[in-house]
């Protein structure tokens, strides 16, 4: 049997989840269904229905042989005992993208309580723990593996019938993949239709819904077939985490790391929590006393753990030591997890954005003149264009967009920093006059950022001690625990003053203009898809994602691209409206849950919801946006269809994307 593995993205793989949904599906003697085989699920049983033929299925049989755009007469509703079946799509061939359906459950028979469906932080806990438990009776918790693909026996073999759903990873995001209101409870699912050659097989349609389908929603979506227990719990455990991420500011914080959290991984492709099984040496996280906080619960109560103060933050440490993970721990801080992840309590600014350098992405009109200036032949950088960044100006531009977008906290690794941004030495600027240099480094901008537009930034810094002049906290990572090292890099700066006058030298952060999106080359061209979570395919251009690093699943990067086509095709952008407007326009409608509903809804382009999104941030959206190729951004202000030309902007740095 395979069960759905809850790694990065969502995808499969070897191996179980960080959670064992299964076990939390009653059987029909009202226990649960927990297996004999560890890590694999239930045993494996024969499919059966649970009730009478539905006429859906009676429909289907009588299809048998036929051509198959006879399956299009399915399209439509059809209803069963305690629910209803939604045809919205049907594929025109075997071949073609799967058919997409709805199977919704009235409320009062789901007997969800009113409780958990108000507010969208338990909307969204629950919504996550039924498409889990979905996703697992599918996949072979019933018995049956109803998500295996038929193939063999060339054109005229038996083909098509397998379920897909978006099955979730390690967080527990908004997502379309269920809807719960009031009213009812809905879980939408593509279904590849079955055929042998190009002719109907109506008898193995109508076994995929009676004995798969209608089980699995039989298993899910109803109150009484789960575990009450551990649904509760699901749902405590998000809002614990949405609490202690809300309680950061007033605590003077931007991050939080709880005493016994598990940062490492099992592995780069795996997101589940490493075990002493995989290492020995695991080291579950202990706060410096110096650096402990309290944090109040409403389930769990009191936790502690370490807090990371507003201001500039250093990570240091050796290499090997855990710099890295804790920063990467961090930088998903900003989602809930699911319980027995190991970072359900390392929570971070929810306006925290990682940036880095991204030699060769587009910038389009970003006012980069905080820190590039004085470029050769006289370029602007108040309007900064180009279709080649180097290292130095592609981080200019994401910091600056992020600020453009209302960033309270940066994440910085100098492992994916552009070098000359960062720092220039004292040896450097003698040899290279600043009236010769148009950069203007990091570690001039750090503190003016902070004191100029309260913007915090937590850095992970393992060659360069300049950084300490400018440090609010230091902290250090040996054999992954961390130290309070503040007062021992204070007096460090006393006794070795720093020979780099740029690390002192105060100056002003500087200004920068918002920019006004063009209609112009926003529209796709083609077809729109995204099928991995680093890339979205956009008519003839790619949208490239892969430094974007704080999408966690491939929901958001297809939601990301219709995102764009929405905003390419509804009229808003008008030469006038900031790109934060715009984006902040469109996720409201994306955030809004009036009635329950789901506002991810809105960004289908079929007549019907589509269930494989999950919900990007504003962040995201904007960064998706400004990396697409064609599109066109000005400076507010300057005269709507205007733009700057592309120029080139050579690589000029030399730095490197090593894990820690």
């Amino acid at each position: 049997l395979r069960r759905p593995n809850m790694g990065k993205g969502g995808a499969r793989g070897g191996g179980g989840g960080g959670y064992p949904w299964w076990e939390h599906i009653k059987t029909k003697g009202g226990k649960k269904g927990k297996g004999s085989q560890q890590d694999y699920g239930p045993p494996e049983k024969r499919a059966k229905r649970t009730g009478p033929e539905t006429e859906l299925e009676q429909w289907l049989k009588k299809l048998e042989g036929r051509p198959y755009p006879s399956y299009k007469d399915v399209v439509g509703e059809w209803q069963c005992p305690s629910m209803t079946i939604f045809v919205d799509r049907v594929q025109s061939d075997p071949y073609a993208p799967p058919s997409s359906l709805r199977v919704r459950v009235p409320m009062k028979e789901a007997g969800f309580p009113t409780e958990y469906l108000t507010g969208p932080t338990r909307n969204s806990a629950l919504c996550d723990f039924i498409i889990r438990a979905f996703a697992d009776i599918i996949a072979g918790g019933s018995g049956t593996d109803w998500t295996q693909v038929v193939s063999g026996g060339g054109w005229s073999g038996s083909k098509g019938g397998n379920v897909q759903v978006d099955v979730p990873g390690q967080f527990v995001l908004s997502r379309s993949s269920v809807a719960a209101t009031k009213n009812f409870v809905e879980v939408r699912l593509l279904l590849a239709l079955p055929a042998r050659g190009r002719t109907i097989e109506g008898h193995r349609a109508a076994e995929i819904i009676g004995c798969g389908l209608i089980p699995a929603v039989e298993g899910a979506l109803f109150f009484s077939a789960l575990d009450q227990d551990a649904l509760w719990k699901h749902i405590q455990a998000v809002e614990d985490q949405d609490a202690c991420r809300q309680q950061l500011a007033a605590a003077g914080i931007v991050g939080f790391v709880a005493n016994g959290a598990v940062l490492p991984r099992k592995s780069g492709v795996d997101d589940r929590p490493m075990t002493l099984d995989d290492d020995p040496n695991l080291v579950v996280f202990s706060s410096p006393k110096s650096l402990e906080v309290e944090m109040k619960l409403p389930h769990c109560g009191s936790i502690k753990g370490m807090g990371i103060k507003m201001g500039i933050t250093l990570i240091i440490g050796g290499g090997f030591h855990g710099k890295s993970t804790l920063l990467q721990a961090l930088q998903v801080g900003v989602y809930n997890k699911v319980p027995g992840d190991g970072r359900e309590f390392v929570v971070f600014d929810p306006q925290g954005v990682k940036v880095r350098a991204e030699d060769g992405r587009y910038i389009a009109g970003t006012d980069i003149s905080p820190f590039i200036n004085n470029l050769p032949f006289e370029k602007d950088t108040k309007h900064f264009s180009t279709k080649d960044a180097s290292g130095s100006t592609s981080q200019a531009a994401n910091i600056v967009e992020a600020l453009e977008m209302g960033v309270t906290s940066l994440l910085v690794d100098e492992d994916t920093c552009a070098t000359n941004f960062m720092i220039r030495d004292a040896r450097m600027q003698a040899l290279v006059s600043p009236d010769s240099e148009p950069i203007t480094a990091f570690i001039q901008k750090v503190k003016p950022l902070f004191e100029e537009r309260g913007v915090s930034t937590v850095m992970v810094i393992g060659g360069t001690g300049d950084f300490f002049e400018v440090a609010t906290t230091v902290i250090q990572m040996q054999r992954y625990q961390p130290f309070d090292v503040t007062e021992k890099a204070r007096q460090i700066v006393q006794q070795m003053p720093s020979q780099t006058e740029i690390a002192t030298k105060d100056r002003s952060f500087g200004t920068t203009l918002p920019r006004v999106p063009l209609r112009h080359g926003l529209a796709a061209g083609g077809k729109v898809s995204a099928k991995s979570l680093r890339c979205i395919s956009y008519g003839d251009t790619e949208v490239e994602l892969t430094n974007v690093e704080q999408l966690v699943e491939i929901s958001q990067a297809k939601a990301l691209a219709d995102c764009l086509q929405k905003l390419g095709d509804g009229g808003q952008v008008d030469g006038k409206t900031t790109l934060k407007q715009l984006v902040e326009s469109l996720y409201s409608q994306l955030e809004c849950d009036k009635a329950g509903l789901n506002g991810l809804d809105s960004l289908s382009r079929y007549g019907h919801p589509n269930g494989f999104y999950a919900l990007p941030r504003k962040f995201e959206i904007a960064a998706a946006w400004s990396r697409l190729r064609t599109a066109r951004m000005v400076g507010q202000g300057e005269v709507s269809g205007k733009h700057e030309p592309m120029v080139r902007d050579e690589p000029d740095d030399d730095w490197e994307d090593e894990e820690a």
